[in-house]
């Protein structure tokens, strides 16, 4: 028996279960399935309890042919649900109430014993599917909950929550396909769960469906029985196929299935309701000291793999594999013959893109093969691994639509005449194939949106893969690249992280000069209050004011110097009128001096300015912008490794209290601070600590726990004695101990410099010797320096051009097509070299 046939066969007998519950249900013994009665014969043969549905009509009516024909070829379905179909002749005599109406023969009855259910009209009864789906829904009423309203959704819900699950289908109309479907999964499992239909629309994307197709019919299954709060709505999965009978007994059978499977035996061996139905399994390996985590591991796995795979949790203490001692996860496919796979991923994300993407088992396989092979190459596989993460950080929401339309694409004919139309012109230089680039292009936009409206401001891009005349001319050579350009003169250069908040403060910093010359004392205090400029009155951030008398203009030009340096990263004002000493007497400084406002003017601290050259300011202003007790973030790191100072850092699994708090706090603001950085990590909010924990003392201890580090001199690691309370008195005196060199450190970090793996590489040199037979296309505008460029298109057309970049990706540059330009060529050229970027 082949695998596929094997499959089928599993459905077959899942299925067969359903039938039979169905057709159980005893019958008239009758064989014909239509019945013909006359009315006397009909009402005496009603039996209590038991359904029927009639037809009454004379024994001449040509114009209810079509209708019977579609009676009788329900009649089979029906009685399967212990219906029966009867026509009832009427005689023409007979004025009785069901024979005598005028509107009689427009209609079909449903009884249940002698008891009247629902009447139908016979131009709602059009066809088996709706005749099937609207008598079960008569009869089904407390089984299925029909609503119209929210409200009405979220009451059912609330009274299930703890108790029962619910299933909810959307259906455009009534008497479907689909919704005969529901109908019949309700006859079979409406003791079970709760069903709830509707036909509203609006109704469905209230309930969380993400698809914004309404014009398919939905299910989802509510798992209400696990709502354990109240206040919180239940957990839903939607069924991902078309809803039919089959698909809708799958999708019930997988939800019935226990979330995680615990397994004790060879996975060779182990067989679960989701291979029997054709899902994959993943096994997540574990052991005795890490069970707890990994139990909670393959729960969530198995949320986000809920009606997609399996999941098993499998204890190596209880099972001995002759595998890697490195594997972590296992994949059982459900065809016949296919071995296990045993793999080593990173996180649970590679877990879900492993059954979601079949071709993503091979590549592990491949790599970790690759590995073994070559140790020599270990520094560009561990450089290929981090790239393939952004590169399947991209490809994963690559269906997602980016809104680009509030970002102006800029070519090689636009672009200087762009700059030139406003007054801050905000450019991204970006590779269109290129993983990173893509990354920052999804930030680019969140910042897009954020800035909308904003005058004088103008967000724009550049891909310099179809444009690199352009790129070559702005010396951009690292993709991605940020330029803010002032009127087409002045440019700055991005160097910050790539987030969208860090982007947005740096664009609306970048809008106000730096420093600001204030004219009178009223402004000045108004800058310190965060009131002027106007542009950034809404924009909280800490102001940096410079006072400067007449007789200190050396350090005046030294500050506005560092303005230049750092402009875009602070706000920087200065005020020299000649009543510039009034100014200083009220902040108790001398001339020249520095007034830091922090919160909006409500706390402003005077420094003396002694040191007067452009970096000493520099440094000044950079440190003095420091929080004196930070929390560090991946985002803040960068700042405090630049001074270059130890670290004493409290790790703690979620916010400090308020005792370790305020003593670090009296610390950091004492003498010795200006020596270390006083700081703390919260591993929740920056779960990469985790890792650094790891790295210091092998496992994770308890927290919170006070570490020292020198990562500048010697990299040692000491850890405070876990039976001393957090003071600053147990802090001085522990810190005065390691001075003395009476503590033994707790490891030793390595003194390998922290440099990327591989050295940056020049793009443009890239493209530029790829393809020497692509031909050199001289520029039209004097001026511009020759560059190679790829062809027009076939119509002439050299407007600007959207490109979705999520369509567009390093896998599928290999085909030549109007958004590549040519550069097929280029990209196999460098198939290898393409994989690794080091300018993150």
């Amino acid at each position: 028996m082949t695998a596929m046939s094997a499959q089928k066969g599993r459905w077959v007998s899942s299925f067969s279960f359903l039938l039979f519950c169905a057709s159980s249900v005893p019958a008239q013994g009758s064989t014909r399935l239509l019945q013909e009665l006359s009315p006397q014969e009909y009402f005496s043969s009603l039996q209590a309890g038991r359904a029927s549905l009639a037809y009454f009509s004379p024994n001449v009516s040509p114009g209810a042919q079509p209708f019977l024909e579609q009676i009788e070829n329900s009649a089979e379905a029906l009685q399967d649900y212990g219906i029966s179909v009867v026509k009832v002749n009427c005689p023409k005599e007979d004025v009785s109430r069901y024979c005598g109406k005028e509107n009689t023969l427009r209609k079909a009855y449903l009884f249940r014993g002698n008891m009247l259910i629902r009447e139908f009209p016979t131009d709602a009864l059009f066809d088996v599917n709706s005749i099937v789906a609207n008598v079960l829904f008569a009869l089904l009423f407390n089984e299925v909950k029909y609503v119209e309203t929210l409200a009405d959704l979220q009451n059912i819900e609330n009274a299930l929550k703890g108790r029962s699950n619910m299933v909810f289908a959307y259906v455009p109309a009534t008497g479907t396909a689909e919704h005969r479907a529901v109908m019949e999964a309700a006859f079979v499992y409406g003791t079970v769960h709760q069903f709830v239909l509707t036909t509203e629309a609006t109704l469905l994307k209230d309930a969380g469906n993400d698809e914004p197709d309404v014009s398919s019919a939905r299910l989802l299954f509510c798992h209400c029985q696990r709502a354990t709060d109240l206040t919180q709505p239940c957990r839903r999965t939607a069924m991902g196929q078309a809803l039919t009978m089959l698909n809708i007994h799958r999708h019930l059978k997988l939800m019935g299935a226990p979330l995680v499977t615990e397994v004790a035996e060879d996975p060779e061996k182990v067989s679960t309701v989701h291979l029997q139905l054709g899902l994959p399994l993943v096994f997540i390996l574990s052991q005795k000291e890490t069970y707890e985590a990994d139990r909670r591991t393959a729960e969530f796995v198995a949320w986000q793999l809920l009606g997609k795979a399996g999941v098993a949790l499998l204890s190596r203490d209880l099972v001995d594999l002759n595998i890697l001692l490195r594997s972590n996860v296992a994949l059982k496919t459900p065809d016949e013959g296919v071995p296990i796979k045993y793999l080593v991923l990173e996180d649970t994300d590679e877990v879900i893109t492993l059954v979601e993407d079949k071709s993503k088992v091979e590549q592990i396989q491949e790599d970790e093969e690759e590995d073994e092979q070559d140790e020599d190459e270990k520094e560009n596989n561990n450089q290929d691994i981090q790239d393939d993460q952004v590169v399947e950080a991209v490809s994963r929401d690559k269906k997602r639509e980016l809104p680009l339309e509030q970002i102006l694409v800029l070519t090689e004919d636009t672009f200087h005449s762009a700059l030139l139309e406003t007054a801050r012109t905000v450019v991204l230089f970006y590779a269109s194939w290129e993983a990173v680039s893509l990354a920052v292009l999804r930030a680019y936009t969140e910042v897009a949106d954020h800035l909308k409206g904003t005058p004088g401001v103008l967000l724009s891009r550049v891909n310099c893969w179809d444009w690199p005349g352009v790129c070559t001319k702005e010396n951009v050579t690292q993709f991605p690249t940020i330029k803010i350009y002032e009127k087409g003169e002045r440019s700055v250069m991005y160097d910050g992280m790539w987030g969208t908040e860090e982007l947005t403060s740096f664009i609306m910093l970048s809008q106000v000069s730096c420093p600001l010359k204030l004219a009178t004392i009223e402004e000045a205090e108004g800058y310190l209050r965060g009131e002027f400029p106007s542009e950034l009155s809404f924009y909280h951030h800490t102001s940096i004011l410079g006072i400067f008398s007449p007789a200190t203009s050396e350090a005046r030009e030294a500050f506005e110097e560092a303005g230049n340096i750092l402009s875009g990263h602070v706000t920087m004002g200065m005020y020299f009128e000649d009543d510039a000493l009034a100014l200083s007497r009220k902040y108790a400084v001398s001339p020249p001096a520095l007034l830091l406002a922090r919160s909006g003017g409500r706390s402003v601290e005077g420094i003396a300015l002694s040191k007067q050259s452009t970096q000493d300011v520099v440094r000044l202003i950079r440190y003095e912008l420091l929080d004196v007790f930070p929390e560090i973030t991946v985002q803040n790191l960068p700042r405090y490794l630049q001074l270059r100072k130890p670290f004493l850092i409290l790790f703690s699994d979620g916010d400090i209290g308020q005792m370790e708090s305020k003593e670090m706090l009296k610390l950091a603001k004492g003498r010795p601070q200006q020596a270390f950085v006083a700081c703390w990590l919260n591993l929740k909010k920056t779960p990469v600590g985790r890792g650094v924990l790891k790295a210091y003392f092998a496992t994770i201890p308890s927290l919170p726990l006070l570490v020292w580090v020198n990562l500048h001199a010697r990299g040692q690691v000491f850890k405070f004695p876990s039976e001393q309370t957090i003071t600053e008195t147990n802090i001085l005196s522990w810190l005065e101990k390691l001075k003395a060199g009476l503590e033994i450190p707790s490891s030793t970090l390595s003194e390998e410099d922290w440099k990327p793996p591989l050295p940056a590489y020049d793009f443009l040199q890239m493209m530029e010797t790829a393809v020497p037979e692509l031909p050199l296309h001289t520029s039209h505008r004097r001026g511009d320096t020759p560059a190679r460029r790829p062809p027009e298109n076939p119509g002439g057309d050299t407007t600007a051009r959207e490109e979705p970049p999520q369509d567009t990706k390093a896998e599928k540059v290999g085909s030549p097509g109007r958004d590549l330009r040519g550069t097929a060529p280029r990209l196999a050229a460098r198939e290898k070299q393409g994989k690794r970027h080091s300018e993150l």
